[in-house]
């Protein structure tokens, strides 16, 4: 119908009717919701917390805002609001605010329907044209949302600077008949904001000294992060007064929703040479990282721990790994905790440090909430190696410190391949058993989960580690405290 409608006459003769923004998205909303398809796909954990939220808010046609630290997912599902609009609109063809062929509101639609009448030429705009979105910046002027007169317009159009028709209409008067988003608000200065009141009540703008007052038709949305989270600025109060809902939303607050998210971001399927198996304990460690932080003393809990920063952990992880095979000439290789320390400049970017962080260093800071999860993890995962045994029990972990207690060590390089990786493991007293006892879901491979056990036993100060020249070696813990003491002569003990 859009293709052979193309003036205003055949699109009376339709019976095409004009409706406004919000009508038509808690229209498609309520088909949506009776047809069972996916209000919001791919956006995971807030399906009994922040979607029925924002589906009360298009029902109930209001401009909303969502509240939330940063890597939320905020900006993303604002985007995909524009799926509620109708795929298609009528506009007189040429306007630069889509007039409504129906009720045109500005000087030219009006004037060229009153000239031309039905033949007035009609086109049609697809949905995604009808979004518009600005980042909320210091430097973000009245002109750039509203408008402003444009004197080199009415210099060619001869025109003086009282005619309407030198208005250049700003961003959200070109979003009409759609919706427009607004980044960030607490960024956009008071005297900004200000200009923003009687969009959100009265529905219409004014440009400078012009008396014309000219109605939008427009859904707004909003993001920031919480108000007191932030000293760049403030949303002013009379314009959060005029926002209808405000929608709080959430890092994950489980384990599998988190692990979930990262496997559907992070670029984990690679046209590569390698494959790299990734353990499920190891995707588990990942996201316990993120949790750890968010709970940390040495990280600004105000600033939050983004979502991103286990997105882009994992794709570093992988790719330890498979810079590893790559070197060694293999076709496959498997996540290790070397792999899994290779993620530090992942984490050291994303966590805004407190005072007490800082004098730790980030990357000390990043590599004890690896530490943390290692053994949170392993505490879940595995027996308690601390646990007080019973008569009954027997120690599980006895014959691999037993190992170690001898005066063995664990010399793992970080690029050794994976055949002399096994082969260094696998001579471990215990390991194996242990690993295969506890581990089902390796896919019968073993040896993440070796590796791990001894690194969660270091992180018991159960073993002793050595971390120098790209090399790990773990030996006995006291066997390790007296080397680092040095030598001793038997002179040293006479008197």
């Amino acid at each position: 119908m859009a293709i052979k409608i193309n003036t205003l006459g055949k699109l009376k003769e339709s019976g095409w009717k004009s409706m406004s923004v919000k009508e038509e998205m808690r229209k498609n909303m309520i088909r949506k919701m009776k047809s069972g398809d996916a209000l919001f796909p791919g956006i995971l954990g807030y399906d009994k917390s922040v979607i029925p939220q924002i589906q009360n808010a298009i029902l109930a046609k209001h401009d909303l805002i969502l509240l939330g630290l940063r890597g939320q997912g905020k900006t993303r599902i604002l985007r995909m609001m524009v799926q509620f609009l109708d795929k298609e609109i009528p506009i007189v063809e040429g306007s630069e605010i889509n007039d409504d062929p129906l009720n045109p509101i500005s000087k030219f639609a009006k004037k060229l329907i009153e000239e031309k009448g039905d033949e007035t030429p009609i086109s049609w705009l697809n949905r995604d044209q009808r979004y518009g979105e600005k980042l909320a910046t210091p430097d973000t002027t009245v002109a750039d949302l509203i408008g402003d007169l444009d004197p080199i317009k009415a210099a060619s159009k001869r025109l003086t600077l009282a005619d309407e028709e030198v208005i250049n209409f700003g961003l959200i008067p070109r979003a009409n008949r759609g919706l427009f988003v607004i980044n960030e608000l607490p960024d956009l200065q008071p005297r900004i904001q200000v200009a923003l009141l009687n969009i959100m009540q009265e529905r219409d703008i004014q440009i400078r000294g012009f008396k014309v007052r000219i109605p939008l038709d427009v859904s707004m949305a909003f993001s920031a992060n919480p108000e007191d989270y932030t000293n760049r600025g403030n949303i002013i109060t009379p314009l959060k007064d005029r926002i209808d809902s405000q929608i709080i939303t959430h890092y994950p607050r489980s384990i599998d929703t988190a692990i979930e998210i990262t496997g559907q971001e992070a670029w984990v399927e690679r046209e590569s040479d390698v494959a790299v198996f990734i353990p499920d304990v190891y995707r588990k460690i990942l996201e316990e990282v993120a949790f750890k932080a968010r709970e940390s003393e040495f990280i600004d809990q105000k600033s939050g721990v983004s979502t991103r920063m286990t997105i882009t952990a994992m794709e570093q992880m992988i790719s330890a790994a498979e810079r590893r095979a790559i070197y060694n000439g293999e076709s496959k290789t498997s996540l290790r905790i070397t792999d899994l320390y290779s993620v530090v400049p992942a984490l050291t970017g994303k966590l805004e440090l407190v005072y007490e962080g800082e004098q730790e260093g980030a990357v000390n800071v990043a590599k004890h909430m690896i530490g943390k999860a290692v053994t949170s993890v392993f505490k879940s995962t595995y027996p308690d190696p601390r646990q007080k045994k019973t008569e009954e029990s027997t120690d599980e972990y006895q014959d691999i410190l037993s190992w170690f207690s001898a005066g063995n060590s664990l010399e793992l390089p970080d690029l050794v391949s994976d055949k002399e990786y096994q082969k260094a493991l696998d001579e471990v007293g215990g390991l194996s058993a242990f690993a295969k006892k506890h581990s089902s879901n390796d896919k019968g491979n073993h040896y993440p989960s070796m590796d791990f056990v001894v690194e969660a036993l270091h992180q018991q100060s159960m073993l002793g580690k050595e971390d120098l020249d790209e090399v790990r070696t773990y030996n006995d813990m006291l066997g390790s405290m007296l080397g680092g003491m040095g030598g001793f002569e038997d002179d040293d003990f006479m008197n």
